[in-house]
């Protein structure tokens, strides 16, 4: 993958439950900042708590300040997130990014973190949907090798057809499992 280098004294650990809040009004910020939202969408976004419950919350955390400065939610382990994961796949969703903190690697951080996440399950690709407007975050895929998967583009949200993405993973995994707070 290219990009740039991870941004210094940052690191990626799973949410905790005093944070659901931060995590909510970061969330909402990121995607409102950039697009218009609908109030049922703005509240899957903020609904933070039901998402940990049910799957891995993650944050990126400026170490020198404790600030939250990105996000990303991945399925438990043997699970899906979404209607796009597959046996094999990790599918992630919800990638947001204060925008205070944009430009400063954040997403790419949280998304190579997804990677080696898949890589630590054994698992043989990373896949996502993204909104047709989410141009941004389009770029920032197709940067770290990410290509289409046009034949997986079948749900149709307002604004359009969501797009699929997918990066097939390297093996070996490494030894330290991220679940473990490990930062690849």
């Amino acid at each position: 993958m290219t990009g740039q280098p991870p941004p210094a004294g940052v690191r990626v650990r799973l949410v905790a439950p005093h944070e659901h809040d931060d995590v909510a009004r970061l969330s909402v910020t990121a995607y409102e900042h950039d697009y218009d939202i609908s109030d049922q969408y703005r509240a899957s976004l903020a609904d933070v708590a039901t998402r940990a419950r049910d799957a891995q919350v993650w944050v990126a955390e400026d170490l020198a300040t404790g600030t939250l400065l990105g996000t990303v939610a991945t399925p438990r382990p043997g699970e899906h997130i979404s209607l796009l994961g597959r046996d094999g796949e990790l599918d992630f969703r919800l990638l947001a990014v204060a925008p205070h903190a944009r430009g400063q690697g954040v997403g790419a951080l949280l998304t190579r973190f997804v990677v080696e996440l898949a890589r630590q399950r054994g698992l043989h690709r990373v896949v996502m949907n993204s909104g047709p407007r989410m141009t941004g975050a389009h770029r920032l895929y197709h940067r770290l090798g990410f290509v289409r998967l046009t034949d997986r583009e079948t749900r149709v949200v307002e604004g359009g057809t969501l797009l699929a993405f997918g990066l097939d993973v390297a093996q070996p995994a490494r030894t330290v499992p991220l679940e473990e707070g490990a930062r690849p």
